[in-house]
């Protein structure tokens, strides 16, 4: 059970680049309330075709999941949408560093 739901149209990922955001050596965090009566946290990743090929971004994606399932529902700001913005470096980070960045990242825009 996930404590969030996915963001897929575009338009909802141009809305969130209007947020806060906190840059990671890993990824990028963009926060960004809706402002409607809604409570619902919503997940977005975005991983561009510099970072790798189909594989490797799979794997990014995966990964980002995971953080998102284990940090979202307890650290997450209700009511937001939330993408993450993969980075080159994130591909070899040690996934214990990225859940140290994530929970930094998530103190720091949602408070």
């Amino acid at each position: 059970m996930r404590g969030y739901s996915i963001i897929k149209k575009r338009s909802d990922f141009l809305a969130a680049n209007r947020g806060k955001r906190y840059a990671t050596p890993g990824f990028v965090l963009l926060v960004k309330d809706r402002q409607d009566e809604s409570t619902e946290i919503r997940l977005g990743i975005t991983i561009t075709k510099k970072v790798g090929n189909a594989v490797v971004r799979n794997r990014m994606r995966r990964r980002f999941r995971a953080l998102a399932q284990e940090m979202l529902g307890h650290n997450g700001q209700p009511g937001a949408d939330h993408i993450l913005i993969g980075r080159d470096s994130g591909i070899e980070r040690d996934f214990g560093a990225l859940r140290s960045d994530m929970i930094k990242a998530l103190g720091k825009l949602c408070d």
